[in-house]
């Protein structure tokens, strides 16, 4: 899914504020299902009380081998709440053609004071 075994990646998960750039497989992992001690504020996002997600793509650039999109993910709770992120993603085919994530940001959208 990710291409860290063939290239950089630039991932800042929406929940990360003491790490909050994830530039090897590792801090990747640790994210989305935590155990990683190097990670304490990681809880496991991917493991969250997540009952569907939706993507609304607000646009996107493909260009030479590298695919780009952005938008807002909306994510329901299982106890019904929603949740809404901005995201931007990057994509790029390894050697066999499959396309992987070289870019992923996301972040909560902004809340004026």
């Amino acid at each position: 899914m990710y291409a860290y075994d063939n290239s950089e990646v630039l991932f800042k998960p929406t929940l990360a504020s003491k790490k909050m750039f994830r530039g090897d497989l590792e801090g990747a992992v640790s994210y989305f299902v935590a155990g990683n001690d190097k990670y304490p504020e990681d809880n496991g996002f991917a493991i969250g009380p997540w009952a569907d997600l939706e993507f609304e793509n607000a646009g996107y650039i493909v260009e030479d081998n590298i695919g780009i999109v952005m938008g807002n993910k909306h994510l329901t709770q299982t106890n019904g709440n929603k949740v809404v992120a901005n995201y931007t993603m990057g994509f790029k085919p390894n050697a066999n053609g499959e396309l992987q994530i070289v870019l992923h940001h996301s972040s909560l959208p902004y809340t004026p004071v």
